[in-house]
């Protein structure tokens, strides 16, 4: 069996499943949904960009980086 057989029997396998699919569709959408709140949304106001807000230039902000990641923790 060729690797472009098998990946054409599972392609073939997800497509036939959502087709068929009845309350599996409006699941999906739900799941979308909450995932572009999680990722868009929240993102937005719970993880602000530290290093642009404290930081003017890129050489600020890699020595900042670099200094985080090699000194441990206090």
């Amino acid at each position: 069996m060729s690797k472009q057989n098998i990946f054409r029997r599972v392609l073939d396998f997800y497509i036939t499943g959502f087709k068929t699919m009845t309350w599996g569709k409006q699941l999906w959408v739900i799941i979308l949904v909450k995932l572009f709140i999680m990722f868009a949304v929240l993102k937005a106001f719970f993880f602000p960009n530290f290093l642009n807000t404290n930081f003017e230039t890129d050489t600020e902000k890699s020595n900042h980086v670099i200094e985080q990641l090699t000194n441990p923790n206090k």
